[in-house]
C-alpha cells in the first residue's frame, strides 16, 4: 500500500496516524474565529487542517431549501441566504490559509465549485479534498486529478461504482496519491452507522489507504473513544469537526470537539497506535525481560535436604522464587549430590551441587 506525504506528514500503513481537524463551517463567517479555531487545533496535535471554499452562487441555487443541510436550531427556509451569511469569502480563506500554514499545520482544502477550485489553486494548497455530492460531476474530478496533488476522497453516502468510477477518473487524471475516507455527516452520525469493518475492504477494493471522517456527536464521550478503534482495522487518518466552543452551538456544532476535547481526541489516537504496535514479534525490552524475571518460577527444594543426598524428582519442586534453575533444567539435577544442607525452599542450582568430577573422585 502506497506511502505518501501531505505537507510534512507522512500518510499510510507505516506512517503515525493522519490527525485531520476539519473546520467546515464552525467559523460561522468570523475570520477571526476561524483563525483561533485552527490555533486550537494546531495546539491540539492536529497534523491537517481541512478549510471549506464555497463560491456560493456556483454551488446552490437560491431557492434550495433541504433542512438536513445546516446544523439544528439553524434558518431552514433561506438557507441560501443563512450560509451566505456565515460563508468565509475568498480573501477571508487565503488569510486563513497563509494563517494555518504559518502554524505548522497542513492544509487541505475543499473546493465544493469550479470557481472556489481555481481559486484554491492559487494558494498551493497540500491536499484537495473532494466531497461526494462531486463524485458524479466527472468534469470536476477530472480538474482536481489534473492538479496533481494529494486528494482526499470523502465516500460516505457514494455508491462503491460511484467510488471506484471517481478513483479511476482521478488516476488517469494523473492524481496517484489517494486517500478514502470513511463516514458521513447527519448532525450528528449515529453509532450505529459508524461500521467500521467496511474499511479493510475498501482499503482492498480501490488499493488505497483509508481512514476514518467520524461524525459521531462530540457531546457524547464515545466521540473521543471510537474513532480510534478504527486505526485497529487499518485506518491511516482520522478526521473529526473542531469548534471553538460547542456552548455556543455554532454550525456544525454537533459532531465536533471543542480544543480542549480536541487535544484528549488526539492523545487518544496516539495512545491506541502505540498500544496496536507492529505486527511482528519484537525483541524483549526492558520491561518484557523484568516481567519474566519475576513472574518465572525457579526449581527449589521441595523439603529439607542433607548435603550429600542424591537428589530425586521427589525433592526438586518449581515455585515462584527469586532464586533458582530454570524449570527446563530440572531433569538435568535429578541424580546429583547436593553439596550442602538445604533447607526447604532453598533455591536449587548447579552452584549447591558436587560437580561430576567431584562425585567421581
Amino acid at each position: 500500500m502506497q506511502t505518501f506525504w501531505i505537507g510534512e506528514r507522512r500518510v499510510g500503513p507505516e506512517a503515525p496516524a493522519f490527525i485531520i481537524a476539519e473546520l467546515a463551517w464552525a467559523h460561522d463567517g468570523d475570520l477571526d474565529k476561524a483563525i483561533r479555531i485552527a490555533q486550537g487545533a494546531a495546539a491540539a496535535g492536529a497534523d491537517a487542517f481541512s478549510i471549506h471554499v464555497t463560491h456560493l452562487p456556483d454551488y446552490m441555487v437560491r431557492h434550495y431549501g433541504n433542512p438536513d443541510t445546516v446544523s439544528a436550531g439553524k434558518p431552514t427556509s433561506a438557507i441560501y441566504d443563512y450560509l451566505d451569511k456565515i460563508n468565509l469569502g475568498f480573501e477571508q480563506v487565503e488569510a486563513l490559509v497563509e494563517a494555518t500554514r504559518n502554524m505548522g499545520l497542513a492544509v487541505c482544502l475543499m473546493p465544493n465549485d469550479f470557481a472556489s477550485l481555481h481559486f484554491c489553486e492559487g494558494l498551493n494548497p497540500d491536499a484537495y479534498v473532494l466531497a461526494p455530492a462531486c463524485f458524479v460531476e466527472h468534469d470536476f474530478v477530472e480538474a482536481i486529478g489534473q492538479a496533481g496533488r494529494p486528494v482526499i476522497l470523502r465516500i460516505g453516502g457514494a455508491t462503491l461504482g460511484e467510488i471506484e468510477g471517481t478513483v479511476n477518473r482521478l488516476r488517469a487524471a494523473g492524481a496517484d496519491r489517494l486517500l478514502l475516507l470513511h463516514g458521513f455527516q447527519t448532525y450528528p452520525t449515529r453509532l450505529e452507522e459508524t461500521n467500521l469493518r467496511v474499511m479493510p475492504l475498501l482499503s482492498r477494493l480501490f488499493n488505497c489507504p483509508v481512514g476514518l471522517a467520524d461524525h459521531l456527536d462530540g457531546g457524547d464521550a464515545l466521540a473521543q473513544v471510537i474513532p480510534p478503534l478504527a486505526l485497529a482495522v487499518g485506518a491511516v487518518a482520522i478526521e473529526k469537526h473542531i469548534t471553538w466552543d460547542r456552548a455556543e452551538q455554532g454550525e456544525d456544532f454537533e459532531s465536533a470537539l471543542d480544543p480542549a476535547q480536541f487535544a484528549t481526541f488526539v492523545r487518544y489516537v496516539r495512545a491506541a497506535q502505540t498500544a496496536l504496535g507492529v505486527e511482528a514479534m519484537p525483541p524483549f525490552s526492558a520491561d518484557v525481560q523484568k516481567y519474566r524475571q519475576v513472574a518465572r518460577k525457579r526449581v527449589v527444594a521441595a523439603c529439607d535436604i542433607p548435603a550429600g543426598t542424591v537428589l530425586q524428582p521427589e525433592h526438586l519442586v518449581c515455585k515462584r522464587s527469586d532464586e533458582g534453575a530454570s524449570p527446563e533444567e530440572r531433569p538435568y539435577l535429578i541424580g546429583q549430590v547436593t553439596a550442602v544442607d538445604l533447607a526447604q525452599d532453598a533455591p536449587v542450582t548447579q552452584a549447591v551441587l558436587i560437580r561430576t568430577q567431584e562425585v567421581m573422585a
